[in-house]
């Protein structure tokens, strides 16, 4: 059992695990932000240029309701609740955008960063290396 729980160890404080945790971490941050440059700054305008003011309640009763909100509607029966469906959606192009633009970054700054690196030589094949060896010990 204790060979379990060194492995597990050995996995646990690896450099790659730690920085998919912090990654995850930043990342569900970085999720309630978006949610609510979503939800509280473009929806609203969206909603009001379509008529209404909450897009989220932009639904389609399928048992007959008569509410007129999204959670009321959902206790009296089946929804098809297009308006929040939306809402998700532009979550989700916004977050995909900023990532894309994140790793276009990162690409463009390993691009030169490799670039600006100084090249080292290749090596020096293996037969010239013995032939200079040769040559040293016949000039002796």
């Amino acid at each position: 059992m204790s060979g379990f729980v060194q492995e597990f160890k050995e996995f646990a404080v690896k450099g790659n695990v730690m920085d998919l945790a912090v990654g995850v971490i930043i990342g569900g941050a970085f999720g309630k932000i978006v949610d609510s440059i979503v939800g509280d700054l473009i929806m609203p305008v969206v909603g009001k240029i379509f008529g209404g003011l909450d897009f989220n309640n932009y639904f389609i009763p399928l048992a007959g309701q008569t509410a007129t909100t999204l959670a009321e509607a959902k206790k009296a029966g089946a929804v098809f609740a297009y308006g929040s469906f939306i809402t998700i959606l532009l979550n989700f192009i916004i977050l995909a955008f900023i990532i894309f633009i994140m790793v276009k970054q990162m690409n463009r700054l390993k691009r030169e960063e490799a670039a600006a690196a100084p090249a080292e030589p290749p090596p020096t094949p293996e037969d010239v290396v013995l032939l200079r060896e040769i040559r040293d010990a016949l000039k002796k």
